[in-house]
């Protein structure tokens, strides 16, 4: 053990002299590439990684340039020229990079390798993954953890479970993110030292968002005090962040401001676009707790500007624009409200596609599969209890379609209930719910045309009915408790067989049907218009439109109108906000 790390001394060492002749070399020969000929493979092949996490591009650049050619030129060993298409596959254009790595499964087709094929997937999903398309790394993530647990590679095993933890935690399933990151992060054998310092960061971040906030501050506690040896001004920034947001959970505002600002002139400094958004993110947060709206909207509008440079989105910047529309609302600021309107349409659309797909996809190709894998190590453990173990399997499989399904069908349900929630506010904001719902079948007596073909009653009966139900709405004598067909007959002296048919031929519907929709109509304006009626138990109310109880009313509540009462108390609160 001491001589293992007696001998990891000694390399570092020599990476930090090589370091510092490459640094000289660049800034006083940087057109001489012959100056590196005097390196080894792995010598070069350690500096490009010490670059490449230090974020210094152009530098790794120069080396994986320099490396390609020089495995070309001496045809060696094609595992330099395969590293070589690696080297140059980073910090490129999307297309440049796809075609290093497409070079790069022609030359590993014969390698007797078991990183390939995986391998060639693992790079496209972490490419496709740093262009913001989730969807596409998702497949490839897939596909390589396919062939990974083919060849038995548990390190590639352990990298595309991870990454599609991550995906997971990116449509909200926070909880199986934590899952998988609290395994990988004590079963390291396979893992690099950098894999498990991202992991911690990972699960400190998915520990805040599960509300585990002690577990979290413990993770970073721990990293901001014993940060990764090779890049500790980067890592140390990324423990700042989730310290701020930490105290942003726990509602220490003015703390989380301090820690943020500290990370954001680090993270805008060194171009690192995709942590300055989240340290923005949350800086913008905390100053709105402070009441700070102008300090909050520039962190937002920032944000807005390094996703128009970058176009990497993620799901909270749904609640950055919503901000900045409402703030440029409050100012009557209609041309800036209308851009950002725009803008946010646009990130939406991108974030509902990748958000639908994924949510799809991870149950059906990532779940489902884990499922049946578990059904075939449980089936040669236990073969005499073989059918047993197929009909639990197959229940479980059963499970996880019928909730996805079940969970698809609620939200679109969800959805609807709250557009006609919407639009019935709309309406009666405008004062024409009134015409369009209780008078669009109302005849009064003087309208009554008399058809003995379609009625045996008199005229004189027909007219005199419908006048005193007129009386009856416009009194709304309709609220009180306890009426029936034969009390309100008795009432309009008349017989319920003679108002249940004028009823069901003038109002077009039951006796039962005309009394509780008078009385949801009277509910969807009051509740609009009087906040005191509003703020009632929802039994209070029930009770005084004339229900016995507040289910009675709630489902009569939800046939009338299409949606919740629920959902509708929560849209007219929206609206008053």
């Amino acid at each position: 053990m001491q001589n293992a790390n007696y001998a990891m001394k000694n390399l570092k060492y020599f990476i930090i002299l090589l370091l510092f002749g490459f640094n000289n070399l660049f800034y006083s020969q940087n057109d001489n590439l012959d100056t590196l000929r005097k390196y080894s493979y792995e010598e070069l092949e350690n500096i490009f990684y010490s670059y490449k996490d230090g974020n210094q591009v152009e530098n790794s650049k120069v080396i994986a340039k320099y490396y390609l050619q020089k495995a070309r030129k001496e045809k060696k060993d094609k595992k330099y020229l395969a590293e070589g298409y690696v080297f140059n596959q980073y910090n490129q254009d999307l297309q440049v990079s796809l075609k290093y790595i497409d070079s790069l499964e022609i030359i590993s087709r014969n390698f007797r390798d078991n990183r390939y094929p995986a391998r060639i997937y693992l790079l496209k999903g972490l490419l496709y993954n740093q262009f913001d398309n989730e969807t596409a790394a998702l497949e490839n993530f897939i596909i390589a953890l396919k062939y990974a647990k083919e060849k038995n590679n548990k390190r590639q095993i352990a990298i595309a479970d991870l990454q599609i933890a991550y995906l997971n935690g990116y449509i909200g399933n926070h909880e199986e993110t934590v899952k998988v990151l609290e395994y990988y992060y004590t079963h390291q054998d396979f893992l690099t030292e950098q894999d498990i310092e991202h992991i911690q960061i990972s699960l400190a971040d998915a520990y805040l968002d599960i509300h585990k906030y002690e577990e979290a501050l413990k993770l970073i506690q721990n990293g901001i005090k014993l940060p990764s040896k090779n890049n500790e001004e980067l890592q140390y920034n990324r423990y700042l962040i989730l310290l701020g947001r930490y105290n942003l959970k726990i509602k220490q505002y003015s703390k989380a401001i301090k820690n943020l600002e500290n990370c954001k002139r680090y993270f805008l400094k060194n171009n690192l676009d995709f942590d300055a958004s989240y340290t923005m993110l949350y800086l913008g947060q905390s100053y709105d707790k402070l009441q700070n709206r102008e300090k909050a909207i520039e962190n937002f509008i920032k944000i807005d500007s390094i996703i128009q440079k970058t176009n990497n989105t993620f799901p909270e910047l749904r609640y950055t624009y919503t901000y900045i529309i409402d703030y440029y609302r409050e100012k009557k600021d209609k041309e800036k409200q209308v851009y950002y309107i725009d803008r946010f349409l646009t990130v939406d659309e991108t974030l509902n596609t990748q958000f639908k797909y994924i949510s799809r996809e991870l149950p059906r190709k990532y779940d489902t599969p884990k499922l049946l894998l578990e059904k075939e190590e449980i089936i040669s453990k236990l073969k005499k209890r073989r059918y047993l173990s197929y009909i639990t399997i197959g229940t479980l499989c059963s499970m996880v379609i019928i909730l996805t399904f079940l969970f698809i069908k609620a939200k679109k349900k969800e959805k609807e209930y709250k557009k006609n929630a919407q639009d019935l506010i709309k309406t009666v904001n405008q004062k024409s719910y009134s015409s369009e719902k209780n008078l669009k079948n109302e005849v009064t007596a003087d309208q009554v045309v008399f058809d003995p073909e379609k009625n045996k009653l008199s005229a004189d009966v027909v007219k005199n009915i419908l006048q005193g139900l007129k009386i009856f709405e416009e009194k709304e004598q309709y609220l009180k408790n306890g009426i029936t067909l034969i009390s309100l007959a008795k009432k309009l002296k008349t017989n319920s067989t003679y108002l249940s048919q004028v009823v069901n031929t003038y109002k077009e519907k039951t006796f039962a049907s005309y009394l509780s929709d008078l009385r949801i109509d009277y509910a969807l304006i009051r509740l609009i218009n009087d906040k005191t009626f509003r703020s009632y138990k929802l039994s209070v109310i029930a009770e005084e439109l004339g229900y016995n109880n507040e289910q009675a009313f709630s489902k009569a509540f939800k046939r009338r109108t299409g949606t919740t009462l629920t959902i509708y108390l929560k849209e007219i609160e929206g609206n008053s906000n």
